[in-house]
């Protein structure tokens, strides 16, 4: 069976060749050469040849090979969405650099205590609940998406009211400070400055000291505390490698006698067993 496609083309074919082949066979079969004595009855069958069989050389049906063309760009014609949209609600708690909003374009505009990155997604820079809000003095058309920091607060501000700013801090009871008192005392005279020590406030007499800390005594004080039991230190010299050679010699005995310890010990449970 021939497609579809092609009978039009073929019916073509057909109503210009089969008119000539008729008059073909006229001129070479004329009526004179017709035995008269057949009947009208026993008259010759008609030798039109079919389509078929006519256009048959001229027929070419083809079947496809492999797939169709276009497939490389069956799967761009439905892409994945973006997931835009919003995605906190009105009302919902959020921490700073959490996304509200993602967008094609700004529909939506940042408000208080919120930002829009280069691709329009507006995301928190407070800690707080997100508003969607309108603010016509600003702008007659504009939306804005704000955060406020009370789970009551409505946007927007009204005119000339100051807006409250976090940035980020934590709000602590205030203390007042302690007056610091140094362990030293120092002292012009004609022999030069002289520095001595002073004895550290206790907490009865002096002032309180908030938890953690205690009162101990001054570095300089704990510094010279080898000179006052009469230790004196060998000075360090670079070109004496004697006290390393010693160092060394120490650290190789106690690896031998470890591991003299350890062979004794699996000698003792090879016994055992």
């Amino acid at each position: 069976m021939l497609q579809p496609r092609l009978l039009g083309p073929l019916r073509a074919l057909e109503r210009a060749f089969v008119p000539s082949i008729r008059s073909a066979q006229h001129t070479y079969q004329p009526q004179s050469l017709i035995p008269r004595t057949l009947s009208a009855s026993n008259t010759f069958p008609k030798t039109t040849p079919s389509i078929s069989r006519t256009l048959l050389p001229f027929s070419q049906v083809r079947y496809a090979s492999h797939a169709s063309q276009g497939t490389a760009n069956r799967h761009s014609r439905d892409p994945a969405g973006k997931r835009l949209g919003a995605k906190r609600s009105g009302g919902e708690y959020v921490v700073p650099g959490c996304i509200i909003f993602k967008q094609r374009g700004s529909k939506w505009f940042p408000g208080d205590n919120c930002a829009m990155g280069r691709d329009h997604t507006i995301y928190a820079t407070q800690a707080g609940y997100v508003r969607y809000y309108a603010d016509p003095e600003t702008h007659p058309d504009r939306k804005y998406i704000g955060v406020v920091f009370e789970k009551e607060g409505k946007l927007p501000h009204p005119r000339n009211a100051p807006s409250r700013r976090k940035l980020n801090l934590v709000a602590i009871p205030r203390i007042e400070p302690v007056e610091a008192q140094s362990d030293l005392v120092a002292s012009i005279d004609e022999n030069g400055t002289q520095v001595g020590s002073v004895a550290a406030v206790s907490a009865e007499s002096g002032p309180q000291l908030r938890p953690g800390y205690m009162y101990r005594e001054a570095n300089w004080v704990i510094g010279r505390a080898a000179e006052k039991a009469g230790i004196v230190a060998m000075s360090y010299d670079r070109g004496n490698r004697w006290l390393a050679w010693r160092k060394r010699q120490i650290r190789a005995e106690r690896a031998a006698q470890m591991k003299s310890l350890k062979g004794k010990k699996k000698a003792s449970k090879k016994a055992n067993k």
